[in-house]
């Protein structure tokens, strides 16, 4: 009976790494803008991704399974992050847990001031990227790799010890989208750059988000940084979710519908949820980015708890 029972376990245990390799799978690479430091979304359904670090983080790729999940999409979902790092530190330290695995798609990206000792300067960033893609694609040619170009800090904006001090809330992720277009540009195996940083001030000059926490928040506004004017809140989290899921999987951010579980779970009013998929939609849209509504599917109207996984 002991044998039978053990086999038995051999057996499904055999069949769920089957499955789990079937499955197209996505690699986050990243920092504390990845893993949603300073939010509930930190820790978030840390369960239905794999940590590679093993620090039980559930994060924005947590956020992109449960959109795939219910959207019909089997994805097996992994990441790979440290805070306050760019791609230098995971080249050094991380080449060997990255390439465990040859990923089907990555998606990464560096340093929220492309350089930790010059705030701007996209030099190293840019050599980085280059080191960084062609050590993936030799892991697997076919891979798909996606940058994601972060957001403006409110901290180095406002304060006058700020990097970006007496510009517009737009000038660093505008400067941060050029460094990523750069890097996509030399290294021909990046397919696409989610535009972030753009979603995020699109919502701020449309009247979703303020723009300035430093002078209050409007009514009626989310806030899309944390506590430190740094980080994202959970809002800013799940913008930027929706901007990577739509450019990875195709698919319109809006056909989740207002009663989208991550959004209920972690807290967004239905206006909220419906306002962030708009501007998620629209940046994807100005950026050229074709979405389409997936097949044979309704958007649930009701929010409710997310399905087990």
């Amino acid at each position: 009976m002991r044998v039978a029972l053990t086999l038995v376990g051999m057996v499904v245990l055999g069949t769920g790494i089957a499955e789990a390799q079937e499955r197209p799978s996505v690699l986050f690479i990243g920092n504390s803008f990845t893993f949603g430091s300073g939010s509930s979304v930190r820790f978030y359904r840390a369960n239905t991704v794999t940590d590679l670090n093993d620090e039980g983080i559930g994060g924005v790729p947590a956020l992109f399974k449960s959109f795939a999940d219910q959207s019909g999409l089997a994805y097996d979902v992994a990441l790979e992050t440290r805070g306050g790092s760019g791609y230098e530190f995971h080249l050094a330290e991380k080449r060997d847990v990255i390439g465990a695995r040859p990923w089907d798609t990555v998606v990464m990206h560096g340093q929220s001031t492309l350089d930790l000792e010059v705030p701007g300067d996209p030099t190293k960033f840019l050599a980085t990227s280059q080191e960084m893609v062609e050590f993936l694609h030799g892991l697997n040619p076919a891979m798909e790799i996606y940058l994601t170009a972060t957001w403006s800090r409110a901290d180095e904006t406002y304060p006058s010890d700020g990097a970006w001090f007496g510009k517009p809330i737009e000038a660093m992720a505008r400067d941060v989208r050029a460094a990523y277009d750069q890097a996509a540009s030399d290294a021909p195996g990046v397919k696409s750059v989610s535009p972030v940083g753009e979603a995020w001030t699109r919502a701020m000059k449309t009247g979703v988000a303020d723009a300035n926490p430093y002078d209050g928040i409007d009514a009626g506004k989310l806030n899309l940084w944390t506590f430190d004017n740094y980080h994202a809140s959970t809002a800013g989290y799940y913008l930027e979710a929706l901007v990577v899921f739509g450019n990875v999987t195709g698919l319109d951010p809006r056909s989740l519908g207002e009663g989208e579980c991550s959004g209920f779970e972690l807290g967004l009013s239905r206006p909220q949820v419906m306002s962030l998929q708009q501007v998620a939609y629209d940046q994807l849209a100005a950026d050229h980015i074709t979405t389409r509504a997936p097949a044979d599917r309704t958007s649930p109207t009701r929010a409710a708890r997310c399905a087990s996984h």
